[in-house]
Formats: C-alpha cells, sequence, structure tokens
C-alpha cells in the first residue's frame, strides 16, 4: 500500500512458500530465481537508541558493528524475534522493510544501489516486491551503508 500511495512503481511476485523452509529469503530467491545478491531480508536489531531495520542481501549477513555505525551508535545486536513481531505487526519471515507498525530507523545496505531493482518481502511469506532500491529508500527514510558482509 505504500507504494501505491507513493505512486511508486512496483511489482508483486507470489511464490509457494513452504512451511518447513527456514532460510525465507533464500527460498525466495530460488522459487523466483532471482539471483541472492537482488533479495533483500529485513532484519531487525537493537541499538543503543532502540530497534532498528537492516536491509540486507539474503547473499550474506548484518554486520552488526557497521549497523551500529551507519546509526551514529557502537553496538547492535539482534532483536528478539516476539518483540519484533509486536514492533512491526509481521511474522518472522515475512517482515516487510514498509508499512511497519512504527516508523523505525532504517539502514539499507549500499549494494543495493547496483540494481535498477531489488526483491523485499512484501509482508509476508510467500510475497515479494520488486520495486527501485530508491523507492524503498525514500519510503522507509532510510540511509545506505555498506552493512552487509559475506556469509
Amino acid at each position: 500500500m505504500a507504494l501505491t500511495k507513493a505512486k511508486a512503481d512496483f511489482t508483486l511476485h507470489p511464490y509457494d512458500h513452504d512451511p518447513s523452509a527456514q532460510a525465507y529469503g533464500e527460498e525466495a530467491a530460488d522459487a523466483l530465481g532471482i539471483p541472492y545478491e537482488r533479495i533483500f531480508k529485513t532484519l531487525v536489531a537493537e541499538t543503543e537508541s532502540g530497534l532498528a531495520v537492516a536491509v540486507v542481501p539474503v547473499a550474506g549477513k548484518l554486520d552488526l558493528k557497521a549497523l551500529a555505525h551507519a546509526l551514529g551508535g557502537k553496538r547492535a545486536a539482534m532483536a528478539d524475534a516476539a518483540r519484533v513481531e509486536r514492533v512491526t505487526g509481521y511474522v518472522v519471515g515475512g517482515i516487510s522493510p514498509l508499512g511497519q507498525r512504527k516508523q523505525l530507523p532504517t539502514v539499507v545496505d549500499s549494494s543495493a544501489l547496483d540494481f535498477p531493482t531489488i526483491y523485499f518481502s512484501a509482508g509476508r511469506r510467500g510475497l515479494q516486491i520488486e520495486t527501485a532500491p530508491d523507492n524503498l529508500i525514500t519510503l522507509t527514510r532510510a540511509v545506505t551503508a555498506p552493512i552487509g558482509k559475506a556469509g
């Protein structure tokens, strides 16, 4: 809805979600035939100033120290899943950086800018959004920084 309201171009990509899947981003990439570098996962971390959203390629991992630095802090740790679900309104594996209950500080890995479009969760398992990285960055008021690491 956020993309529609902003009149941004996007495409929805549904796929059959396997309830036994543990790596949701990789499952989406494989189902849609998209390189892991172009599908981004939405992670939520606890920082000194509260919860923050990190959007990183499923091909790697989140560098928590880099995330903290991008937000002007020193430390970050992955947030508790139950708390993340309460605050965002989404279930783990289907957390979208858009449309969360509360606007959280957001950092998008700078590698997103290497692609004309990127994919990320549309808010439920089995549905991805494809849009230009600038649309995501603008709508989430994100900063970009190299927060992903090989993984």
